[in-house]
């Protein structure tokens, strides 16, 4: 599947590419470049430096995502090329994705306004989980 992926995108084969792209999509939630070099390390040796050349060029091919978080972390998933909708903790970084599209009226707006073809769309809302809220002193929040 890897292979015909980085084919499709029009990128060499190499085989770390293709971990890099096994662990990502074996991944739950997105994951940032230390977690992607700590799972690879289990595999093959891979320094920073290549984890990171690698995830750059399968962005700019549009074969997988980065998104900046709250937490100041960059973080890289598989594009599904659908849109995504999540609740993200800012205290433990969980994350839940929302099952609803609430931005369909919007991009439907901003398409007949700009004439921009709308391809995809993420959106992202920011709070405190139940588990944390639970953990934390009333006067905290």
């Amino acid at each position: 599947m890897n292979n015909k992926i980085l084919k499709s995108a029009d990128l060499k084969q190499t085989k770390k590419r293709i971990l890099i792209l096994s662990v990502l999509e074996a991944a739950p939630t997105a994951l940032t470049v230390d977690e992607i070099a700590e799972i690879t390390s289990k595999d093959t040796k891979m320094n920073l430096s290549t984890i990171y050349r690698a995830l750059n060029a399968l962005v700019d091919k549009n074969v997988v995502l980065k998104t900046l978080h709250q937490d100041g972390k960059t973080y890289f998933e598989i594009n599904s090329h659908t849109h995504k909708h999540s609740l993200v903790c800012t205290i433990c970084n969980k994350k839940v994705i929302i099952d609803t599209c609430p931005l369909e009226v919007l991009e439907q707006n901003l398409t007949n306004q700009t004439g921009y073809a709308i391809t995809g769309h993420n959106l992202e809302f920011f709070g405190i989980c139940p588990d944390c809220l639970n953990h934390m002193p009333e006067k905290t929040i």
